[in-house]
């Protein structure tokens, strides 16, 4: 048995990038960081980590019409590593495909309705 699940709470970097493949399935791309304060040596320190998620159909879709650059967002899915070749190299990205989306935080100013959260499950 093995089990391979991320679940991050954080804010996006940039607002995603939704694109139609085949018959019309949404894929949205989008980075999203999480951040850890601690103190060494007397001093305040934050790191914070980089994820690429990548949204399909309904996820895609809620983050095409709700997801903007500084959202908080819950995100459960698994860790996924993609391997391609360009100019002869090989290069890697490893992504959290999303399962479950959650938007946190204030509501648009607009007053729109957005959803609370959708699942793929």
């Amino acid at each position: 048995m093995s089990i391979n699940k991320a679940i991050l709470l954080g804010n996006v970097g940039k607002d995603p990038e939704v694109r139609y493949i085949d018959k019309g399935v949404a894929v949205a791309n989008f980075s999203l960081a999480t951040s850890e304060r601690y103190v060494y040596q007397g001093k305040t320190v934050e790191r914070t980590e980089w994820h690429n998620i990548v949204a399909w159909r309904q996820l895609a879709e809620l983050a095409e019409n709700y997801i903007r650059k500084g959202t908080q967002l819950y995100v459960e899915g698994r860790i996924q590593t993609r391997m391609w070749e360009r100019d002869g190299q090989q290069r890697y990205i490893t992504e959290i495909i999303a399962e479950t989306i959650q938007l946190l935080g204030p509501r648009p100013a607009d007053g729109a309705e957005q959803p609370a959260s959708v699942s793929t499950v």
